[in-house]
Protein backbone atom coordinates (compact mmCIF):
# COMPACT_ATOMS: atom_id res chain seq x y z
CA UNK A 1 0.00 0.00 0.00
CA UNK A 2 1.30 3.56 -0.67
CA UNK A 3 1.97 5.93 1.52
CA UNK A 4 0.44 8.97 0.92
CA UNK A 5 2.84 12.09 0.47
CA UNK A 6 3.41 14.64 4.02
CA UNK A 7 1.09 17.48 3.56
CA UNK A 8 3.52 19.50 4.99
CA UNK A 9 7.49 20.95 5.29
CA UNK A 10 9.70 21.62 8.00
CA UNK A 11 11.24 24.82 7.87
CA UNK A 12 14.54 23.05 6.48
CA UNK A 13 12.89 21.72 3.65
CA UNK A 14 11.38 25.03 3.07
CA UNK A 15 14.59 26.82 3.33
CA UNK A 16 16.43 24.42 0.76
CA UNK A 17 13.32 25.15 -1.61
CA UNK A 18 13.53 28.89 -1.41
CA UNK A 19 17.66 28.60 -1.91
CA UNK A 20 17.78 28.56 -5.38
CA UNK A 21 16.12 31.92 -6.21
CA UNK A 22 16.77 33.55 -2.76
CA UNK A 23 20.40 32.35 -1.92
CA UNK A 24 20.48 35.02 0.81
CA UNK A 25 17.34 33.67 2.72
CA UNK A 26 17.98 31.98 6.28
CA UNK A 27 15.89 30.03 8.89
CA UNK A 28 16.08 33.04 10.65
CA UNK A 29 14.66 35.40 8.07
CA UNK A 30 11.86 33.15 7.94
CA UNK A 31 11.15 32.97 11.63
CA UNK A 32 11.06 36.76 11.37
CA UNK A 33 8.73 36.78 9.04
CA UNK A 34 6.29 34.55 10.70
CA UNK A 35 6.82 36.98 13.54
CA UNK A 36 5.43 39.57 11.34
CA UNK A 37 2.13 37.93 10.74
CA UNK A 38 2.95 37.33 6.60
CA UNK A 39 2.86 33.60 7.15
CA UNK A 40 1.09 31.48 9.84
CA UNK A 41 2.69 27.37 9.75
CA UNK A 42 0.98 25.20 11.99
CA UNK A 43 2.88 24.00 14.49
CA UNK A 44 2.90 19.89 15.59
CA UNK A 45 2.12 18.97 19.08
CA UNK A 46 6.01 19.22 19.72
CA UNK A 47 6.32 22.75 18.19
CA UNK A 48 7.72 21.95 15.52
CA UNK A 49 6.52 24.52 12.50
CA UNK A 50 4.36 22.46 9.63
CA UNK A 51 4.91 24.80 6.55
CA UNK A 52 2.14 24.20 4.11
CA UNK A 53 2.75 24.92 0.02
CA UNK A 54 0.16 27.82 0.71
CA UNK A 55 3.02 29.78 3.27
CA UNK A 56 6.02 28.42 0.86
CA UNK A 57 4.17 30.29 -2.11
CA UNK A 58 3.56 33.37 0.28
CA UNK A 59 7.32 33.47 1.37
CA UNK A 60 8.04 33.54 -2.40
CA UNK A 61 5.81 36.68 -2.61
CA UNK A 62 7.49 37.89 -0.47
CA UNK A 63 11.06 37.71 -0.91
CA UNK A 64 10.46 38.63 -4.27
CA UNK A 65 9.12 41.85 -3.61
CA UNK A 66 11.70 42.82 -1.11
CA UNK A 67 14.20 41.81 -3.53
CA UNK A 68 13.07 43.75 -6.09
CA UNK A 69 10.87 46.22 -5.61
CA UNK A 70 12.30 47.18 -2.21
CA UNK A 71 8.83 47.37 -0.99
CA UNK A 72 8.34 47.21 3.27
CA UNK A 73 6.83 44.61 5.22
CA UNK A 74 3.74 46.62 6.09
CA UNK A 75 2.98 47.12 2.37
CA UNK A 76 3.71 43.49 1.64
CA UNK A 77 1.32 42.84 4.81
CA UNK A 78 -1.27 44.74 3.13
CA UNK A 79 -0.67 43.08 -0.39
CA UNK A 80 -1.02 39.50 1.13
CA UNK A 81 -4.50 40.65 2.99
CA UNK A 82 -6.07 41.60 -0.61
CA UNK A 83 -5.00 38.02 -2.24
CA UNK A 84 -6.26 36.64 0.44
CA UNK A 85 -9.45 38.15 -0.08
CA UNK A 86 -9.49 37.51 -3.65
CA UNK A 87 -8.40 40.68 -4.77
CA UNK A 88 -5.70 41.92 -7.31
CA UNK A 89 -2.89 43.47 -5.13
CA UNK A 90 -2.13 47.03 -5.66
CA UNK A 91 0.34 47.85 -8.63
CA UNK A 92 4.10 47.48 -8.40
CA UNK A 93 5.96 49.50 -10.86
CA UNK A 94 8.14 47.44 -12.95
CA UNK A 95 5.20 44.27 -12.95
CA UNK A 96 3.67 42.21 -10.37
CA UNK A 97 5.44 39.04 -9.11
CA UNK A 98 3.45 35.75 -9.12
CA UNK A 99 0.71 35.92 -6.75
CA UNK A 100 0.35 32.98 -4.24
CA UNK A 101 -1.64 30.13 -5.77
CA UNK A 102 -3.85 29.18 -3.02
CA UNK A 103 -5.12 32.57 -3.07
CA UNK A 104 -6.12 32.14 -6.65
CA UNK A 105 -9.97 31.14 -6.73
CA UNK A 106 -10.57 28.22 -9.88
CA UNK A 107 -7.08 29.61 -11.52
CA UNK A 108 -8.09 33.22 -11.50
CA UNK A 109 -7.14 35.93 -9.23
CA UNK A 110 -10.36 37.47 -8.91
CA UNK A 111 -13.52 35.09 -10.03
CA UNK A 112 -16.58 36.46 -8.62
CA UNK A 113 -18.06 33.73 -8.90
CA UNK A 114 -16.77 32.59 -5.60
CA UNK A 115 -17.74 32.99 -2.43
CA UNK A 116 -13.87 32.86 -1.28
CA UNK A 117 -13.99 36.66 -2.18
CA UNK A 118 -14.40 39.48 0.97
CA UNK A 119 -15.30 42.78 -0.21
CA UNK A 120 -15.87 45.74 2.04
CA UNK A 121 -18.54 47.62 1.81
CA UNK A 122 -16.49 50.95 0.15
CA UNK A 123 -14.84 48.21 -1.93
CA UNK A 124 -18.10 46.77 -3.58
CA UNK A 125 -19.40 50.30 -4.23
CA UNK A 126 -16.42 50.98 -6.31
CA UNK A 127 -16.61 47.56 -7.77
CA UNK A 128 -20.08 47.46 -9.02
CA UNK A 129 -20.54 51.37 -9.76
CA UNK A 130 -23.83 50.99 -7.30
CA UNK A 131 -24.12 54.04 -4.82
CA UNK A 132 -24.84 53.14 -1.35
CA UNK A 133 -28.26 54.24 -1.20
CA UNK A 134 -28.86 51.47 -4.16
CA UNK A 135 -27.12 48.61 -2.61
CA UNK A 136 -28.84 49.36 0.69
CA UNK A 137 -31.82 49.03 -1.08
CA UNK A 138 -30.63 45.77 -2.78
CA UNK A 139 -29.81 44.34 1.11
CA UNK A 140 -33.45 45.55 2.25
CA UNK A 141 -34.98 43.37 -0.46
CA UNK A 142 -32.73 40.13 0.34
CA UNK A 143 -30.93 40.18 -2.95
CA UNK A 144 -27.56 40.92 -1.41
CA UNK A 145 -26.53 39.76 1.42
CA UNK A 146 -23.39 40.43 4.01
CA UNK A 147 -21.62 37.93 5.46
CA UNK A 148 -19.43 39.49 8.85
CA UNK A 149 -19.52 42.80 7.44
CA UNK A 150 -17.94 41.56 3.85
CA UNK A 151 -19.65 40.96 0.39
CA UNK A 152 -18.72 37.60 -1.88
CA UNK A 153 -18.33 37.06 -5.48
CA UNK A 154 -21.89 36.08 -5.56
CA UNK A 155 -22.62 39.27 -4.17
CA UNK A 156 -20.35 41.43 -6.62
CA UNK A 157 -21.78 39.55 -9.38
CA UNK A 158 -25.75 40.80 -8.53
CA UNK A 159 -24.18 44.12 -7.82
CA UNK A 160 -23.11 44.55 -11.05
CA UNK A 161 -26.02 43.44 -13.25
CA UNK A 162 -28.34 45.65 -10.93
CA UNK A 163 -26.24 48.67 -11.96
CA UNK A 164 -25.96 47.81 -15.40
CA UNK A 165 -29.87 47.41 -15.07
CA UNK A 166 -29.95 50.46 -13.61
CA UNK A 167 -29.25 52.45 -16.86
CA UNK A 168 -32.72 50.76 -18.12
CA UNK A 169 -35.20 52.49 -15.19
CA UNK A 170 -34.84 48.94 -13.83
CA UNK A 171 -34.33 49.37 -9.56
CA UNK A 172 -34.14 46.74 -6.64
CA UNK A 173 -38.04 46.68 -5.79
CA UNK A 174 -38.40 45.55 -9.62
CA UNK A 175 -36.35 42.84 -9.17
CA UNK A 176 -37.90 41.01 -6.22
CA UNK A 177 -39.66 38.52 -8.45
CA UNK A 178 -36.16 37.42 -9.34
CA UNK A 179 -35.16 36.14 -5.82
CA UNK A 180 -38.47 34.68 -5.41
CA UNK A 181 -37.67 32.59 -8.33
CA UNK A 182 -34.02 31.83 -7.28
CA UNK A 183 -35.28 30.56 -3.88
CA UNK A 184 -37.48 28.07 -5.20
CA UNK A 185 -34.64 26.83 -7.77
CA UNK A 186 -32.87 26.08 -5.10
CA UNK A 187 -35.13 24.79 -2.87
CA UNK A 188 -35.45 22.37 -6.19
CA UNK A 189 -31.91 21.18 -6.27
CA UNK A 190 -32.03 21.00 -2.32
CA UNK A 191 -34.61 18.29 -2.77
CA UNK A 192 -32.94 16.68 -5.12
CA UNK A 193 -28.94 16.56 -3.23
CA UNK A 194 -30.42 16.07 0.51
CA UNK A 195 -30.66 11.90 0.16
CA UNK A 196 -27.39 11.64 -1.09
CA UNK A 197 -26.39 14.30 1.54
CA UNK A 198 -27.67 12.12 4.11
CA UNK A 199 -25.03 9.23 3.96
CA UNK A 200 -21.92 9.52 5.55
CA UNK A 201 -19.40 8.26 3.45
CA UNK A 202 -17.09 10.90 1.68
CA UNK A 203 -18.28 9.11 -2.05
CA UNK A 204 -21.70 10.30 -1.52
CA UNK A 205 -20.90 13.87 -0.44
CA UNK A 206 -19.08 13.72 -3.50
CA UNK A 207 -22.02 13.16 -5.57
CA UNK A 208 -23.89 15.68 -4.06
CA UNK A 209 -21.33 18.19 -5.01
CA UNK A 210 -21.72 17.36 -8.49
CA UNK A 211 -25.28 16.83 -9.25
CA UNK A 212 -25.56 20.57 -7.24
CA UNK A 213 -23.20 21.72 -10.16
CA UNK A 214 -24.97 19.87 -13.38
CA UNK A 215 -28.49 20.93 -11.74
CA UNK A 216 -27.37 24.35 -11.13
CA UNK A 217 -25.69 24.69 -14.62
CA UNK A 218 -28.91 23.47 -15.92
CA UNK A 219 -31.50 25.72 -13.94
CA UNK A 220 -29.48 28.66 -15.51
CA UNK A 221 -29.28 27.64 -18.80
CA UNK A 222 -33.49 26.37 -18.23
CA UNK A 223 -33.87 29.92 -17.26
CA UNK A 224 -31.99 31.94 -20.01
CA UNK A 225 -34.11 29.77 -23.06
CA UNK A 226 -37.56 30.84 -21.18
CA UNK A 227 -36.58 34.39 -20.59
CA UNK A 228 -35.62 34.19 -24.88
CA UNK A 229 -38.84 32.07 -26.02
CA UNK A 230 -40.87 34.49 -23.82
CA UNK A 231 -39.90 37.40 -25.67
CA UNK A 232 -39.90 36.06 -29.05
CA UNK A 233 -43.08 34.93 -28.85
CA UNK A 234 -43.61 38.68 -27.58
CA UNK A 235 -42.53 39.63 -30.64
Amino acid sequence: MAVPARAYLSIGEVLAKLRNDFPEVTISKIRFLESEGLIEPQRTPSGYRKFSNHDLDRLRYVLGVQRDHYLPLRVIKDHLEAIDRGLEPPAIPGGTPMVPKISSINGERVNTDSSDLKLSRNEILSASGLSDEQLAELETYGLITSRARHFDGDALSIARSVAAMAAFGIEARHLRSFKSSADREVGLVEQVITPLLRQRSSEAKARAQEVERELAGLTLSLHGALVRAGLNRAR
